[in-house]
């Protein structure tokens, strides 16, 4: 069973960047099937550095379609996104260490970081992207 699954309630209006996170979805689902199968040392430590480095170019594409169309909101949403890196790069290190595990937590902290941020910060650009890039 997903942990989630992509409908348009998450599109942003944005066609590179909802593809994007359709990625993310798919990456996080990878990770909680593996989770629940209990492949918790190889595969899942594999799939969660994929997880985040897909994550920070994700990070790094929109903030440059922020950058190019000046979007206004462009500093509050790079600070979320550093918000983020840090606390998921500090379970990266502690999972490394043998002192984290993935868990149903962390599985529910991501999907729940991802949803909020999608449907809360990332549609707030949508509109002021859609002027710009024409919805690429």
């Amino acid at each position: 069973m997903a942990l989630l699954t992509w409908d348009s309630s998450y599109s942003v209006g944005v066609k590179t960047m909802d593809g994007q996170h359709t990625r993310l979805f798919d990456m996080l689902n990878e990770l909680h099937a593996a989770m629940m199968k209990g492949q918790t040392d190889g595969l899942t430590g594999k799939l969660l550095n994929k997880l985040v480095n897909y994550t920070k170019e994700h990070f790094r594409a929109e903030e440059a379609m922020m950058a190019a169309s000046r979007y206004p909101g462009i500093e509050r949403h790079r600070a979320k996104h550093r918000e983020l890196t840090k606390q998921v790069e500090a379970f990266v290190t502690k999972f490394e260490k043998g002192e984290g595990m993935v868990n149903i937590q962390l599985m529910s902290f991501l999907r729940d970081w991802l949803t909020t941020h999608i449907q809360q910060e990332d549609k707030e650009y949508g509109p002021w992207l859609n002027k710009t890039f024409v919805g690429k």
